[in-house]
């Protein structure tokens, strides 16, 4: 009993050994690097940090059911929804970068081109409208 537990003991050994060498030599791509970079940003401009030491409250329910996402009583403050929807509304826009910018590839098809140059506008212009409806109404 004492020998197979020894030899599944080292056989565990050898395949988290391997296993440890497989992910410190690992080399991701340049894909994945620029989207883990994209996410860490989104997650500090979003107040990420804030979220994690501080854990504010979710949402404030208002008279009538009516669900509050923006602090409305100072700017040192804010909840934890606000922040999601802040994170998301970044990450609508930085697509919007990424589809204008990717509207460069389609220069032999001038209206494919322009489909998604349109599209990127419209959603960085969106994201930003929603960004700034939502800041403004935090200060006001």
């Amino acid at each position: 009993m004492a020998k197979g537990f020894s030899k599944q003991l080292s056989s565990l050994a050898f395949s988290l050994q391997k296993t440890y060498e497989k992910i410190i030599t690992a080399k991701p791509s340049l894909f994945v690097v620029a989207i883990s970079v994209v996410a860490v940003s989104l997650f500090l401009l979003g107040g990420g940090i804030y979220d994690i030491l501080i854990q504010p409250i979710v949402a404030i329910v208002a008279s009538g059911g009516r669900i509050i996402s923006f602090y409305p009583y100072g700017i040192t403050e804010q909840l934890l929804l606000e922040s999601v929807i802040i994170m998301v509304f970044y990450a609508m826009g930085f697509t919007g970068f990424i589809i204008a910018y990717r509207s460069t590839k389609y220069a032999y098809s001038p209206r494919q081109a322009y489909r998604f140059l349109l599209v990127g506008c419209v959603l960085l212009l969106i994201s930003y409208v929603l960004v700034e409806q939502n800041l403004i109404a935090s200060f006001s």
